[in-house]
This record gives C-alpha cells, structure tokens and sequence, in this order.
C-alpha cells in the first residue's frame, strides 16, 4: 500500500512542477506574454512549486524509509514555508483578481494602472505579508510543551496536527487563528468577491453574446482557482472545533498540497486562450527538434 502511495504522491508531484515550470518558461520565452495578468501567473506557479516541493518529498521520503522521522527543526520549517506559502497565495490571488477588475471594469486605462511598478509591488507585499505572518504561529509552537507524545498524525508538520500533540495548552495560538484568520483570509476573500461583483455587472451590460463569452473567458480560470483555494483553505484551517476531525483535515490536506498545484496549470492552460497556444506552438516546436538534428 505504501509502495502505491509512494508512486502516486511521485507523478502527481511530477506532474505539478512539469505543469508550472512549463507556464514559467512559456510565459518568459514569448514577448506576446509579458502582460500583469501573466506576470502574476508565473508568481502563482513558482508559488505552486513551492507548495509541493516544502511538502511532498519529505513524505515521499517517508512512505519508502525505515525510520520514519522528522527532526523538531525540519518540522518547524516545514510548517513556516507551507504557511507562508498559503498566505502569499491568498493575497496574491488577491492582486489577480483587482487586475481583472480592472482589465474588465476600466480597459482603457488598463495600461495605466496596472503599469509594471504597481505590478511589483503588489507581488512584493504578497510575498512579504506570506513571510511574516507565520513567525508568531511557529514561535508559538516552537516554545510549547509534547509531553504525552511525538507522533504527528499527519502527513507533513501540519499546524493542527502539532497543536493537537501539545500538553502545554494552545489557547493563544487558537485565539490568534481566529481573530488573525477573518483579518487575513476573509479579508482578502471580501476585496476579491467584491471584485467579481463588479466583473460580472460589466460582463453583464456588453451587448454582444461573443463580446460577454470573450470577456468572461479571460477571469474563468483565476475564478476557478479562488474557489479551489479557499474551499480547502478554509475546509483546513477555519472549521469550528466540533466539526474538527483529524482525519478529515488529512483528507482536505491532502488535496490542498497535491491536487491544487497540479489543477491550476491545467485550469489556466485549458481556459486561457493565449496561453494554449503558446503552449500548442512551443510543444509542436520542441517536436519538431529531432527531426531538424
């Protein structure tokens, strides 16, 4: 069973980075390309690398190994770059959704205010918010106390699962989940649903049944993954404590780590238009190679 495990986790894991360094080097290699909304694109996917790659081949490593540990500091910096990585993605997926905004809502100063300095620095304060935030939570945790036992019932040094393992008491880092949580996650849920709001009111008023398909087809795909992401996020992180069950987080987590990384290339190449063929003409290129040589 284990040995299955093994194999699926490695080509699902395979195919994860395969999909994203493809977007990457796509959207880098063709000029057509260099726009915010795919600039953002080849955030989200190093972002997806970074996911699978802080969680997947320590597990890995653990299907097929003897002795299946983790040392204390490995599983500290596990859990800060996987929560670091959540929260940069919410709020870059934040800054995706005000840049299609205002693709739909306000195109012809498009160029204007979504020039490359503004592009930037919504990416920096993604990244930096995602790199800060979780040092309160894993000091927390560094410092509690695993008395009755060291056994994580998880796949990865999942927050939850430590705090479960605790016999010093977690209320503060609960209370901090709960008050950080609306603050952080709803937040930027609200600014992005808002957001939509406004995107599908402008969809709505264009008179033509291919000008609304057209103008739809450039936001489906970054929808798509909102609700992706923040139906496991929250399925994860903010259910109320009777509805808590570990197995069930494992289940949820698992999706989180594996699935959603290998979905959003394939949700982004198959919705996009521009993207698929780039990516159509670069694969009938590369095949195209051996038979030049």
């Amino acid at each position: 069973m284990q040995l299955l495990l093994f194999l699926v986790f490695l080509i699902v894991y395979l195919m994860s980075l395969t999909g994203n360094l493809l977007i990457i080097s796509t959207v880098c290699s063709d000029s057509h390309l260099h726009s915010p909304m795919f600039f953002f694109l080849i955030n989200l996917s190093f972002l997806e690398i970074c996911y699978v790659t802080v969680t997947v081949p320590k597990l890995l490593a653990v299907l097929i190994a003897q002795n299946k540990t983790i040392s204390f500091m490995q599983c500290m910096i596990q859990m800060y770059l996987f929560l670091a990585c959540t929260d940069a993605e919410i709020y870059l997926l934040t800054a995706m959704a005000y840049d299609r905004y205002v693709a739909i809502c306000k195109p012809l100063h498009y160029t204007i205010i979504m020039n490359k300095k503004v592009c930037i620095i919504l990416v920096l304060v993604s990244w930096t918010i995602g790199f800060l935030d979780p040092a309160p939570h894993v000091t927390l945790i560094s410092q509690a106390s695993f008395c009755s036992s060291n056994e994580i019932n998880h796949f990865f040094c999942d927050m939850t699962a430590l705090m479960t393992l605790s016999c010093s008491g977690t209320s503060v880092i609960e209370h901090i989940n709960y008050i950080e949580g609306p603050l952080l996650c709803f937040t930027p849920l609200i600014l992005t649903i808002i957001s939509y709001v406004y995107i599908i009111s402008a969809i709505l008023k264009i008179q033509s049944a291919k000008g609304r398909q057209k103008a739809f087809s450039t936001c489906s795909s970054h929808l798509t993954v909102v609700l992706l992401f923040y139906g496991t996020t929250i399925g994860v992180y903010l259910r109320p404590k009777p509805a808590y069950s570990m197995d069930l987080n494992k289940l949820v987590s698992v999706v989180y780590i594996t699935a959603v990384p290998l979905l959003n290339p394939l949700i982004y190449s198959l919705r996009n238009k521009e993207l698929k063929e780039t990516l159509r003409k670069t694969t009938r290129r590369t095949i195209s190679i051996p038979k030049l040589i």
